[in-house]
């Protein structure tokens, strides 16, 4: 059976790009009789907001989508992702970083550049070697650190993977691409990624589908399923809604969230054609 979800991050309004990705979802859920989730993915405590997550709700009723069972809120789950990352930890996947961002940059000027990845320069491995004398000591002196996967490490015990995308086949898993990503930090227990990762194991996704702009993610998620003996669902990762500009639609476009198009007198049918216009759905 299939299972989908939609998972926003109520960081502000949704708008027709979300609506769009969550149709997505539901359709494909509701024509094969199975089941569409809704969780609400609020790790980034400083910037999530508890009267977002009840208006992504009410835009979601509104739009006439419904979901089965009760709604996932990833901040409730920590403790899942501190499990992963002792057992990361004991098998020496990971390590503590101290490194700012202004020292990463400096490092990344005196070595003359690093590897790119999708969002500017990969981590140069800075702290990647550091003694454990010496990362005990740091850490006992109270500096803030960051977790990082060691990518290199982690590759070289599972081999080569690769995940099924729908209407492309296998895609060969290159973790390399993304570099020793954060998995943690003392202010957010868990990243994104691993968060996401978990939360579509424990709530058995078998069909994940999101933004093509999340496609590179999936090679770092294929890793940690590996890591975690977890199961590895399907991905269909769809093409992102732009406006008559080219222009993807963000949460910074106040004028087009559901909440002011729903101001201004559309209905619900009228917001879902225009979420879907040109699109493949």
């Amino acid at each position: 059976m299939i299972v989908t979800r939609f998972a926003p991050s109520p960081t502000g309004l949704l708008h027709l790009g979300h609506a769009y990705s969550a149709l997505f979802a539901w359709r494909l859920a509701r024509e094969a009789g199975g089941r569409f989730l809704l969780r609400i993915e609020d790790i980034d405590r400083a910037r999530c907001r508890p009267e977002f997550t009840a208006a992504i709700l009410e835009d979601l009723a509104w739009l006439g989508l419904d979901w089965d069972g009760a709604v996932r809120q990833q901040s409730e789950h920590f403790a899942d992702c501190e499990a992963a990352l002792d057992r990361l930890d004991v098998a020496g996947l990971i390590y503590p970083c101290f490194c700012t961002r202004a020292a990463i940059a400096a490092e990344i000027a005196r070595a003359g550049g690093a590897p790119q990845g999708e969002a500017g320069p990969l981590y140069p491995g800075t702290c990647r070697n550091l003694p454990v004398e010496e990362r005990l000591r740091r850490i006992a002196a109270g500096e803030s650190f960051a977790l990082r996967l060691d990518v290199a490490r982690a590759v070289a015990r599972t081999g080569p993977l690769e995940w099924e995308e729908e209407e492309q086949g296998a895609i060969a898993a290159q973790p390399e691409l993304l570099g020793d990503v954060v998995l943690a930090r003392k202010d957010v227990p868990a990243s994104y990624h691993l968060a996401v990762t978990i939360d579509d194991a424990l709530q058995g996704v078998t069909l994940v589908t999101r933004g093509a702009d999340l496609f590179t993610a999936t090679h770092l998620h294929r890793l940690l399923q590996a890591l975690l003996d977890l199961p590895v669902p399907r991905y269909r990762h769809h093409e992102l809604l732009t406006d008559a500009r080219g222009k993807r639609f963000a949460k910074r476009d106040k004028a087009l969230t559901l909440k002011a198009l729903r101001a201004a007198g559309r209905t619900p049918e009228e917001v879902r054609a225009m979420a879907v216009s040109g699109s493949k759905l």
